[in-house]
């Protein structure tokens, strides 16, 4: 009889894979770790509370005089209005394809491969979309029946609400995908069983399914929001300015936002080297900024996830 304790094969082939996949997390985290010690490192010295609350007033390229708080105030804002357009519409799809629609219809796979096929389209056409949807057919048109008698168009220019109509469009993808998959997750025994008990259909995805899902939504907004808060190319066209001495006062204003913001700095500044303090100081504000929206994100789908475990 062999003996049970017999010296077992080493294998090479789950070691190498192993250590391949280590290694290349290892290399995303130093990458991620250089890019935000170079940005800080570069950054810091001209990062003050002068600096985050101070305006463009005086001079946006002065080192001494430079704020960036109506970029913060734009930028926060489109994001905010970007989730409120884009989690119901995203979340109204998903539940539509999930729990409504025939999977294997013509109509549902048409669906499907437009939120496909919009995932991959590149930022900047999103904003050629925006300028000549929102813009120039919507916003005009409104202009024409709500503000015919005034000449300088209100709604027909860019601003705030055609940015973040435009980034809500691009993000779309994001928010149905991630909610398809959380629906999915629910487990078809609670459907059932509320059928059972004579709820109806719709009583049943909002009292039982979208309580469970939602913090599979939350995930879902919190990369829409992400996503959004870098993007540039889209605002282009639909809303960011070069330049503004206040900040925006309404919906059909435009806005400054830290991305444009950086872009404006990094080609525009008169001296570049002079201003690049400011430069990676403002790349420090967006990120900090990115990182504070994520986090509250985070943390609501962490206390939803608590609430849920002590209903249960």
């Amino acid at each position: 009889m062999k003996s049970r304790f017999q010296r077992q094969h080493f294998d090479y082939v789950s070691f190498l894979f192993t250590g391949l996949t280590g290694a290349a997390t290892f290399l995303i985290l130093a990458i991620l770790a250089v890019i935000l010690g170079n940005v800080v490192y570069n950054g810091w010295g001209s990062f003050s509370w002068r600096f985050v609350t101070g305006g463009t007033e005086r001079d946006m390229f002065s080192v001494a005089n430079a704020g960036i708080l109506p970029m913060i105030v734009g930028t926060s804002i489109r994001v905010i209005l970007m989730t409120i357009f884009v989690v119901p519409i995203g979340v109204i799809t998903a539940i539509y394809l999930t729990e409504y629609a025939n999977a294997t219809s013509l109509f549902t796979r048409i669906i499907r491969g437009a939120v496909n096929n919009l995932a991959g389209v590149p930022s900047i056409v999103f904003g050629l979309f925006g300028l000549g949807f929102f813009i120039n057919f919507v916003g005009q048109n409104m202009d024409a029946v709500f503000n015919a008698h005034n000449s300088a168009p209100i709604w027909g220019k860019p601003a705030l609400i055609w940015a973040s109509l435009t980034l809500a469009v691009m993000t779309l993808p994001v928010v149905i995908v991630a909610t398809e998959e959380s629906l999915k997750a629910i487990p078809s025994g609670l459907r059932e069983a509320s059928l059972a008990l004579g709820a109806t259909k719709l009583e049943t995805i909002l009292k039982i399914v979208l309580p469970q899902a939602l913090p599979g939504i939350l995930t879902g907004t919190i990369l829409a929001v992400g996503r959004a808060a870098g993007e540039v190319a889209p605002i282009l066209f639909t809303g960011a300015a070069y330049y503004m001495a206040s900040m925006p006062k309404s919906f059909t204003d435009q806005f400054m936002d830290l991305g444009y913001h950086v872009f404006i700095l990094s080609t525009q500044s008169p001296n570049i080297e002079q201003t690049r303090p400011i430069l990676y100081a403002t790349v420090l504000a967006l990120l900090i900024l990115t990182f504070a929206l994520n986090i509250v994100a985070v943390f609501v789908r962490a206390r939803m996830r608590a609430t849920m475990r002590l209903l249960q």
